[in-house]
């Protein structure tokens, strides 16, 4: 029987933890980059690994991303079997074990952080955010998506836009605001062309 952590890999191998409030002072000293970081956004349809099922984010989650060619946090030293940032890990990382899952059930829902936390006082960059977040709503999409499926095409036409805009402020953010362009997940949550999917809505270049 499974007592303590056998560094096996396998929960760093399944992806970053989200934050929480308890995280703050991580963010905040910039232990770890924002550009480390991806937002779900109120809305969007997320895996809750404690269900194992498909869900609406009832507010922002913001993650650790998972490296390029796996799934595993981008933290995670796969040759060496550690995490890389193990003395300022996440709160989920210090509660989770995979033998007894009270702790991390606990938590898991609980006091998330959002990016008003810790961007709205920078507020030209959280206006932004703020106006992003309004025309890309996830529930805007979702409302649109019924009116395709009844057959209204002035709603393909609103999805375009949508997706038109969430793509060309990450750019412009990149290229006028001297954000790096790694940062825009974090600021505006994943690409729609991403998610937008998930919704049932399929996209042609």
């Amino acid at each position: 029987m499974i007592t303590k952590c056998a560094r096996c890999g396998i929960c760093c191998n399944k992806g970053g933890p989200a934050f929480h409030v308890e995280d703050k002072p991580i963010l905040e000293k910039g232990v770890i980059p924002l550009k480390f970081l991806f937002t779900m956004r109120k809305g969007e349809p997320v895996n809750d690994n404690l269900q194992d099922r498909i869900v609406s984010a009832d507010s922002d989650i913001i993650k650790i991303k998972s490296r390029k060619d796996s799934t595993a946090c981008i933290f995670f030293d796969a040759a060496e079997n550690r995490c890389r940032i193990y003395q300022n890990r996440p709160l989920e990382c210090k509660v989770l074990k995979c033998w007894d899952i009270r702790e991390i059930k606990e938590v898991y829902s609980k006091n998330r952080i959002t990016r008003k936390d810790l961007l709205s006082e920078v507020e030209p960059l959280w206006d932004l955010v703020e106006t992003h977040h309004r025309f890309c709503s996830y529930d805007k999409i979702r409302s649109l998506s019924d009116d395709i499926n009844a057959g209204d095409k002035n709603a393909i036409e609103q999805i375009n836009e949508i997706i038109g805009y969430d793509t060309h402020i990450r750019g412009l953010v990149a290229e006028k605001g001297g954000v790096e362009p790694e940062i825009t997940d974090f600021l505006f949550g994943r690409p729609l062309l991403k998610t937008i999917g998930m919704l049932g809505i399929k996209i042609k270049e």
